[in-house]
């Protein structure tokens, strides 16, 4: 079974997927060991509760740095013996968990890479004042710097007239984050992919007899 934290940090749509998936059990050899949240009263840590999901608190406040943070998360990760990290709108730096767990760490952005992957804003928004017709998203290995790395897979989304940097964002989340993440997690777990450099080859999936 493929050990898995997912790390999140406000109310956990993302990780709703995750549990959606488990509860029909659509990903194979996994096992969701923990989720970690960055605050308290947050409502994935309920979303956890209700699937009976371990879930701890790691504050960034409480720590004197930001390093200081990820090597408490990177501790408490090995502490539980996991095998794979799941970025569900993690909104910290990665700092020593990206190294710790380097081609172990599964994130999704919020555009097409490489578009607008060192954007300041948001992405949504940098493609309405851009001008495109199409964004979307990408599920991706983050690097050893914590940022987007090898792309697994990608999912186009139309940009139509009229759109807001609002409703863009949330049909990016709703047509095209809900169904990557979930995909890029069973593809790991069925041990499908594969890291050459920079680039991410899936293997085919082998049929049952």
């Amino acid at each position: 079974m493929i050990r898995t934290a997912v790390l999140v940090s406000g109310d956990g749509s993302r990780l709703q997927t995750i549990l959606d998936s488990m509860y029909f059990r659509e990903i194979p050899n996994f096992e969701l060991t923990a989720v970690i949240s960055t605050e308290q009263n947050e409502y994935a840590l309920r979303r956890a509760a209700n699937a009976g999901v371990q879930a701890f608190v790691v504050e960034p406040g409480l720590f004197p740095t930001r390093i200081s943070y990820s090597m408490a998360i990177s501790n408490k990760l090995k502490d539980m013996d996991i095998d794979l990290v799941v970025l569900a709108g993690f909104n910290m730096p990665l700092g020593v968990i990206a190294s710790q767990f380097r081609k172990r760490i599964i994130g999704v952005y919020p555009a097409l890479v490489p578009a607008f992957v060192d954007c300041d804003e948001s992405p949504a928004r940098a493609a309405l004042e851009r001008g495109c017709r199409v964004t979307g998203a990408t599920a991706y290995f983050a690097d050893i710097d914590g940022n987007v790395g090898p792309i697994i897979a990608q999912q186009a989304v139309e940009i139509k007239q009229g759109d807001t940097p609002e409703t863009l964002e949330r049909r990016i989340m709703e047509e095209a984050e809900w169904k990557l993440l979930p995909r890029a997690i069973i593809l790991y777990c069925q041990n499908r992919l594969e890291i050459h450099g920079e680039r991410v080859v899936i293997r085919p999936e082998i049929p049952h007899n």
